[in-house]
Formats: structure tokens, sequence, C-alpha cells
């Protein structure tokens, strides 16, 4: 219902830029483009401020547009539309395997797959070949979450011959609801999901101060499974360091950039975090929560000393309608 609200609004002409009518000169710089990042631009846009979004990919959207796959979210008509309009109105680090073999071609890890699938088939169609194909190979996928179905589905469309996925958690109900009885995609394809029997076991005892269980070895469980591709699905560590440890941001047990949710300062003043580098590898709506939230904290932060512009209730209940209307059509747009 959601997004035929929104395809509607777009198609009926609806949805307009809406510049801000008054610029504060304050300017504002957000490293990402991803939905919290987007998100808080837009915010802090029609808040008047002057924004600057810096990608170092060739196109904006972040994890939503190379990490989540067309057939989730359609690049076009969803992605690029809403960054056109803004246009107009003015985590990445993933976890490793060091086993052996780990260095062997066919090994990848789950982004590299997808980033490069959804690049290709933005530029050509997929018909420059600069992705990873899995077509007629036996794929075996390392991690259960979105990013390894993810992994599952575009292999599929692909043509692969077979997968595999490997996966800690109990294996899930075999039967569906019977308010979602959907087929199988790919009937033909050979499918092993959940392959967790016995590779390894929670060790008995207390967790560490982390939330960390430790796991050992089973013995005797080994088994051998052929495959042309390996993908790493296996989650990520936090945010990439280069950036933080130059602005010295301090960051939490989990490697997380360190900010209190609601306030999302960090420990250098004039810096804030919002989205996968704050709270973790999450989903699209929490992003751009947070993103929205952190835009409020920004720009209470910089028109506390004004005094033209003051932060008086006024202002802060306007703002905070604003942000809970955006969070209301979070979704649907």
């Amino acid at each position: 219902m959601e997004c035929a609200i929104i395809d509607k609004a777009f198609e009926e002409g609806w949805m307009v830029p809406r510049p801000p009518l008054k610029r504060t000169e304050k300017k504002v710089a957000i490293i990402g483009s991803g939905p919290a990042g987007l998100a808080a631009a837009d915010q802090l846009n029609k808040m008047g401020h002057t924004v600057t979004v810096f990608e170092r990919s060739d196109r904006i959207g972040g994890l939503m547009m190379y990490g989540v796959p067309n057939m989730k979210a359609d690049k076009v008509d969803i992605v690029q539309r809403r960054v056109n309009l803004m246009e107009k109105e003015g985590a990445t680090k993933p976890r490793d395997l060091p086993v052996p073999g780990r260095e062997l071609p066919g090994v990848h890890f789950a982004m590299e797959f997808l980033h490069a699938n959804t690049k290709s088939l933005l530029d050509s169609n997929l018909k420059d070949g600069n992705y990873i194909s899995a077509k007629g190979k036996k794929v075996v996928v390392i991690g259960g979450g979105d990013t390894g179905t993810d992994c599952i589905g575009t292999s599929i469309r692909h043509g692969c011959s077979s997968i595999v996925n490997l996966e800690l958690l109990p294996e899930p109900p075999r039967t569906r609801a019977c308010w979602k009885p959907l087929a199988s995609v790919a009937p033909h394809i050979p499918c092993r999901l959940w392959a967790s029997r016995s590779c390894c076991e929670v060790w008995q005892g207390s967790e560490d101060a982390s939330g960390k269980f430790s796991f050992k070895e089973v013995e005797g469980s080994e088994e051998i499974i052929e495959a042309d591709l390996v993908l790493l699905a296996m989650g990520f560590l936090g945010p990439e360091s280069t950036l933080p440890n130059k602005l010295g941001l301090e960051t939490d047990n989990r490697s997380n950039l360190k900010a209190e949710y609601g306030r999302f300062s960090t420990n250098v003043e004039g810096v804030f975090a919002a989205g996968d580098c704050r709270r973790g590898q999450s989903l699209v709506v929490w992003a751009i929560s947070e993103g929205r939230q952190a835009a409020a904290q920004v720009d209470n932060y910089l028109m506390k000393d004004e005094n033209d512009v003051t932060i008086s209730t006024e202002r802060q209940e306007e703002s905070l309608k604003t942000q809970q209307d955006s969070n209301r059509r979070a979704v649907m747009t």
C-alpha cells in the first residue's frame, strides 16, 4: 500500500522540489550517501543548511544502490528518482574467514559479488561482463542473513547449477504459513539451506563482556562440499577505520562509532554518527530514522549560538513535526 501511494505521487507529479525559503549560511558535510546519509541531508536541507554529500562510488545511494539487488529495490524507479528530487532541492568492513583455501580463486566477499552485479546491470544490463558470474556453477553461500539471501537470489538469476547455504543458527521451519504459500522461484535448482548440522557448537558457559559466545569444532563433523563459487556473507565488523581514526572518533566494543542513540554526537565536537556506522548492520528503515533524528540534533548544534535565529520552542516544535512527518514517509519513499 505504501509503495502504491508513493508511486502514484510521483506519477501524478505531486512529488515536487521544496527548497527552503531561507538559508542559514551553515554548511554540513555528510560522509556516505546511504539511507542514513541521504535522510539526514534531506532533513538538513529543508532546515535551510547548505549540505554536501560525499560518496566514493560512481552512483549515489550507498547500500540501496549497490548492496541491495534490483529484485528487491529498483535503482531507477525507487532510488534514483529520490536522488533526482533531492538534487533539485539543493557498514563496509566485511567479516573475513581466515581458513586454508581462503586465497583460492572463486572465493569472494558477498558485497563484492553483489556490488559488481548491480553495477554491471545498471551500466550495460550485464553485457560488459564486469561481474562475478554464478552461471552453471556450484555455489556455496556462508551466512544466512539478508546478505546471504541476496547472494542466493542473485545466483539463481544467473543460472547457477546448485546452491548450499551454511548457517550457524537452527534450521527454520520447512513449511510455509497458510497466508504465504509461495512456491520456490527456481524449483529446478538443487538447494540445501541452513546446512548447520554439527559443524560447530556453542561452548558451554557464560558469554564474555562483549556478549560473544565461544565456538569449538565438533570432531568428526567435517564434510567436503564441491564448489565453484564461495560467497562470504558473515556480517560486518564495523565501518572502515581510515576516516574515524583521522578524526579521532571513539568506537564501541563492536568497532562501531560511539554515539548515544537520540543524541548521535561523537566524542569530537561537531561530528555526528547515524546509521550502520553507529548501530551496526541493520534495516534500511532504521538507517532512515536515525538519519532524520541525527539531522535534528545537528540543526540544534548549528543554531545554538545564533542570536538572530535562536532555537526557540516554536522552532523545536517545527523541527520535531518535520521529523515526525518525514519518519511516517520513510518507508514509502
